[in-house]
């Protein structure tokens, strides 16, 4: 069955691990939809989260091979009814004086900020779960997107909750 999945993994903070990881999944003809790296709490140690598809079966051979590599910590394909999810992106759409205020409106319901005003042009931050950022996308695109930069999927798994 082919999914979504996300997975995080957690590595030793050295050079070279990203390529050995990712080329993992390249090998194997898995595309990366998403990817995210960043240190920890633990300055020794790093978290890749990676959004591929494929075929559960070979996700799972994947997974394994990766236990091999040597820097490589923990593994969780994470459930999505039990994660936490964000991205973050920044579009800078042309504004024009008079159409300005719509442009700001739209970023209020989304809980946005405006972090740059230029002579025709606003900055726009925005996080959230992908749909919602997809979403004010397809709204901001009338506008005229010129540029957008997207982080990719960061994920922590939920906490335990009282009781459960």
């Amino acid at each position: 069955m082919q999914n979504k999945h996300t997975l995080s993994v957690l590595v030793e903070n050295k050079a070279g691990v990203l390529t050995r990881v990712t080329s993992l999944f390249a090998r194997r003809g898995f595309n990366i939809d998403s990817l995210a790296v960043g240190v920890t709490e633990d300055p020794s140690l790093s978290r890749i989260t990676i959004v591929v598809g494929g075929e559960d079966t070979s996700l799972e051979q994947v997974a394994k091979q990766l236990h091999k590599l040597i820097n490589v910590i923990k593994i969780q394909d994470l459930d999505p009814k039990e994660m936490v999810d964000r991205e973050l992106v920044l579009y800078k759409v042309n504004a024009p004086a008079d159409r300005r205020h719509e442009i700001i409106e739209i970023a209020n319901v989304f809980r946005a900020k405006i972090v740059d005003v230029g002579k025709s042009t606003l900055t726009i931050e925005a996080t959230g779960a992908g749909d919602k950022l997809s979403a004010m996308e397809d709204l901001l695109r009338v506008y005229g997107i010129k540029e957008l930069a997207r982080t990719g999927r960061i994920a922590l798994s939920r906490g335990l909750r009282e009781g459960g």
